[in-house]
């Protein structure tokens, strides 16, 4: 029997992980969502048939599931709303708020709650994202699984035993789409400087950057397996790799990740701090 989900907020994420599961086959009639705009819950109900509400507490007094699905700044307001709701029926509470731990959330919520804490990225809202998870003590193995699999609905999940390496896969992948944005943004200006067109050189930028990816993740070998595949001894690419390695592009990586990971430590200290 399919659990009862309950989205609070009606967002670009809520309404991807709707869409995700309903093309998974899951129930319409089993997902509730909230949100105060009429015009997000109107569009929800009409494009997926699922059910809506104004109120929070009465979309959480039905869910096995509670998926918060709001901005952190807003966060504290709306759990402290939900919090009679969640002590009485102790639901599973998924949260997709960046930077707001669990300890901070357990305690908005009234405490012992089962959370599970997830990192998705933006191409979660195309069904291509990758997400990273992270379960309180209080969450049992089957509430584990259903959570997995809310997140499956829109791309790869992996789950971290640290809360703290939440903040790790932030930097990688929370952040990743804008590092190869700029990656093709490069490669397509440099196109341009060489002679080309600037819709031909970032097509051309575009379908390598997929090409690339979809080798990667379709092939058993590692990603330096593959670039020594590609990098023939004494060629034009390997003269190219020599000139990213001599401008320290691992050692450029490494320092911009620390950079993210630092960034989100003092964010969730903040948020901590201030609530």
């Amino acid at each position: 029997m399919n659990q009862t989900i309950a989205f609070i907020g009606a967002g670009n994420m809520a309404r991807s992980l709707i869409g995700g599961l309903i093309a998974d086959d899951y129930p319409p009639q089993a997902i509730l969502v909230s949100d105060p705009l009429d015009s997000q819950r109107h569009a929800l109900q009409q494009h997926f048939a699922i059910q809506t509400s104004h109120d929070n507490q009465h979309a959480a007094k039905y869910a096995d599931i509670v998926v918060l699905a709001v901005k952190p700044q807003i966060m504290q307001a709306v759990a402290t709303d939900l919090a009679p709701i969640i002590q009485k029926q102790q639901p599973l509470v998924v949260s997709i708020a960046a930077g707001i731990r669990t300890t901070t959330l357990d305690r908005w919520l009234g405490g012992q709650t089962a959370l599970v804490r997830c990192m998705p990225n933006t191409p979660a809202l195309l069904q291509a994202g990758a997400t990273g998870l992270y379960a309180n003590p209080q969450v049992s193995a089957v509430q584990r699984q259903a959570a997995e699999s809310i997140m499956r609905a829109v791309g790869l999940t992996i789950w971290v035993e640290d809360e703290t390496l939440l903040d790790s896969v932030t930097a990688l992948s929370g952040g990743g789409p804008a590092y190869f944005f700029l990656v093709i943004e490069a490669l397509e200006n440099a196109g341009v400087a060489m002679g080309l067109e600037r819709g031909q050189a970032r097509l051309m930028a575009l379908q390598t950057a997929f090409g690339a990816a979809k080798m990667a993740l379709e092939s058993d070998e590692s990603p330096a397996e593959l670039r020594a595949h590609v990098t023939s001894p004494g060629g034009t690419t390997e003269r190219a790799i020599a000139k990213l390695e001599e401008g320290g592009l691992e050692a450029l990586f490494n320092q911009a990740l620390a950079a993210a990971r630092e960034r989100c430590e003092e964010l969730s200290d903040l948020l901590s701090k201030n609530n």
